[in-house]
This record gives structure tokens, C-alpha cells and sequence, in this order.
């Protein structure tokens, strides 16, 4: 296993077209998103956003809401309480970002365009409907009443666990999202890695895979060894651009570095397993197969907000379940939680998603390569 792990290092290193796609590109494409938003950066500071709440019986009643929002105005956003039809005209005249209205448990979000300061407001409802389960489940198991005791556990729970980070306008940057999804699109781009080395070992892709066939070697033991290697060479390919963006662009990557060096790796090996399902599913050229998994990956980059946040909050609002199998998504909703929550809730339900979404492309691959049997080689 270690030969084999070896010589496919060998191999990948001395690949131009693949260094290229997984240690180039993302650079190049980081001194773009560089000189494109430098500008941006400067005059469009995060900021307090308004937003109004109807506030009508059942917004009164809600004991968590009333809390949660009370909580975050003045810090988050400035709210204004007025009636339904002043929220409409509000919103109609752009003195708002949007509007909150209670007519059951949950509220429903008015806005006039997607945009951060729309998503901030979704992610915060969301945020909340997790917490309000986790309390529900907790009362029903003690044999409590849950809104008897909602006050109490408001009151008793820290300001941080339901606020989103309080951080000032320097610090706070909207476009280093553009760069969650730069790191998002690398880690998938470690595909092309993965792809490579599996793609070697098939029979009929080849020579090299011609002679690896019929080598006494396991095949379980070579697939192992080349996935290995493979993720080794994208994990030097993501380092690399980490600290390129750290240390030449300052890109912000908050308080939690070790946190997002765990997401990164993940998200890299979701990539590599991407690009290994890839090369044993189709049965065509590797350049055609390279070209499936570039193809494939920067189309789920865009569709998690690469090409703009406007995208990405359409695509979540109309289309949830899309962008909840889409890894890039994974990545880059990770980031944001680590940058704008003091949470970890969501960063580590986005971690085993992307856990998940491997094991399900290893191992339909694994049946795949299984299955392969020729008349000859």
C-alpha cells in the first residue's frame, strides 16, 4: 500500500493539468475577486439594516420570538412595530429590508429583493425554529408544558447562544463570501485529483490501468492508496490557497481558524469523492470525465452564491432541497456559520452532511468499480 501510495504521489504531482486546476486556478481567480471588490469593500460596510415586525396578537403571544427579537434590536437590525399595512408601505417605499408577520408559530418573511441583509433575516428565523424544537423536545420529555415554561428558559438562556456575532463595521464584511465560495469551489476542484488517480486504474482507461489489473495487489487495497494520495495532493492544494487568501489578501476568516480548517478538509474530501464517483460511473474519455467534473463543480458553485448572494438566497428560499445536496452549499453555509454565529449548531450540521454526502459517493463507487469486468485487457 505505501509503493502504491508512493508512485500515485509521484504521478499526481507531475500531472500539469491537474496542478494547474487544483493549485492555480484558485489563486488566479482569488486576484480577480481581489481587484473586483476592493472597491465594494470599502464603500459598503455591514451595517444595522431595518426591518419592521407587525405587531399584532399572535407576534404579542409568541413568548421566543418576542424575546429572540428584542434581544437582537438595536444590534442586528433596528425594528420598527407597526401595523401590516405600514409594513407594506414601508417595504413599498425601501425604508425597510423586509418584514416579519406572525399569523401562526412561525412567521412569514416579506421582502422586495434577496440580498444579505434578506438572508441575515431568513437565517436568523431559522436559527430560532431550531432552537424552539430543541426546547420543545426538552419539555415533552420532562412532562412540561412549553409555553408555561418558554419564559423561563429565555431568561435563563445566554445572550450569545441566539444573537448572531456583534462584530463592527470593519470587521464585518460581506463580500469575503465570495471567497467562502472560492475556497467551496477548490475543495470540489480536488475532484479532478481524485478522479485522475481512480481513472488509472481502470482497464480500460489505458496501459497503466491495463497493468494495474492484473498486478496481485487488492483491488481495495490500490483504490484505498490512490484516494488517499489523491486527497493528500487537494489538501496541499487547499492549504496553499488558504494562506494565500490569509496572508497576501487578508481575507478575514474569523475567530474560529481551527474550526474552519475542519471544514475545509471535509469539504476537500467531499470533492475528492465527488471526482472518484465520477470516474466510476462514466464510461468515457478522462477528458471527458474531466470535464464533467469541472462542469459539475462550477455549477454548484454558482448555484452557493459564487456569482453573486442573490443567486444562493433564491435558490434556498424556492428551491431548498437543491442547495441542501449540494456540497459546495455545505462549505460555504459552514463558513457562515462560523462567521456570523456564535453557534455551532448549523457548522457542524453542515459537517456531517458533507460526511454523509462522501460516504454515499465512496460507496456507490466502490459497488461500481466492483462490478467492472472485461473480456479483455
Amino acid at each position: 500500500m505505501l509503493h502504491n501510495l508512493k508512485y500515485t504521489l509521484k504521478t499526481l504531482f507531475r500531472t500539469r493539468a491537474l496542478i494547474f486546476w487544483t493549485f492555480a486556478f484558485p489563486i488566479i481567480l482569488g486576484l480577480f475577486f481581489n481587484m473586483a471588490f476592493s472597491n465594494i469593500e470599502s464603500d459598503e460596510q455591514m451595517k444595522i439594516f431595518e426591518i419592521a415586525i407587525v405587531d399584532n396578537q399572535e407576534y404579542r403571544e409568541n413568548i421566543i420570538y418576542k424575546n429572540v427579537l428584542d434581544n437582537l434590536n438595536g444590534e442586528v437590525f433596528d425594528a420598527k412595530y407597526v401595523s401590516e399595512e405600514e409594513a407594506k408601505n414601508l417595504l413599498e417605499e425601501r425604508q425597510i429590508y423586509g418584514y416579519l408577520y406572525f399569523e401562526d408559530d412561525t412567521p412569514e418573511i416579506y421582502v422586495r429583493k434577496s440580498g444579505i441583509y434578506q438572508t441575515i433575516l431568513k437565517f436568523i428565523v431559522e436559527e430560532v425554529e431550531q432552537r424552539k424544537s430543541i426546547f420543545s423536545n426538552v419539555a415533552l420529555k420532562e412532562g412540561y408544558n412549553f409555553n408555561n415554561v418558554a419564559a423561563d428558559i429565555m431568561a435563563k438562556l445566554d445572550s450569545d447562544v441566539l444573537s448572531l456575532n456583534n462584530k463592527s463595521n470593519s470587521n464585518l464584511s460581506y463580500t469575503v463570501i465570495e471567497f467562502y465560495t472560492l475556497i467551496a469551489m477548490a475543495a470540489m476542484y480536488g475532484g479532478t485529483i481524485g478522479l485522475s488517480a481512480i481513472t488509472t486504474s481502470l482497464a480500460n482507461m489505458g496501459e497503466v490501468g491495463k497493468r494495474s489489473s492484473i498486478t496481485p495487489t487488492k483491488k481495495s487495497v490500490m483504490v484505498i492508496s490512490k484516494t488517499l494520495a489523491s486527497y493528500i495532493v487537494a489538501l496541499c492544494g487547499i492549504a496553499i490557497l488558504m494562506l494565500f487568501l490569509y496572508f497576501v489578501l487578508h481575507v478575514d476568516f474569523g475567530d474560529k481558524i481551527l474550526y474552519v480548517i475542519l471544514l475545509a478538509m471535509v469539504g476537500t474530501l467531499a470533492g475528492n469523492a465527488l471526482g472518484i464517483l465520477v470516474a466510476s460511473l462514466f464510461k468515457c474519455s478522462y477528458d471527458a470525465k474531466i470535464g464533467i467534473i469541472i462542469a459539475i463543480t462550477m455549477f454548484l458553485s454558482v448555484l452557493s452564491g459564487m456569482m453573486g448572494i442573490t443567486l444562493k438566497y433564491v435558490v434556498d428560499t424556492n428551491l431548498p432541497f437543491v442547495n441542501m445536496i449540494n456540497p459546495c452549499n455545505m462549505i460555504t453555509d459552514g463558513f457562515y456559520a462560523l462567521y456570523y454565529y456564535t453557534t455551532l449548531n448549523r457548522f457542524w450540521f453542515d459537517i456531517v452532511s458533507l460526511l454523509l454526502f462522501t460516504m454515499l459517493c465512496l460507496t456507490i463507487s466502490s459497488i461500481s468499480i466492483r462490478r467492472e469486468k472485461y473480456d479483455s485487457i
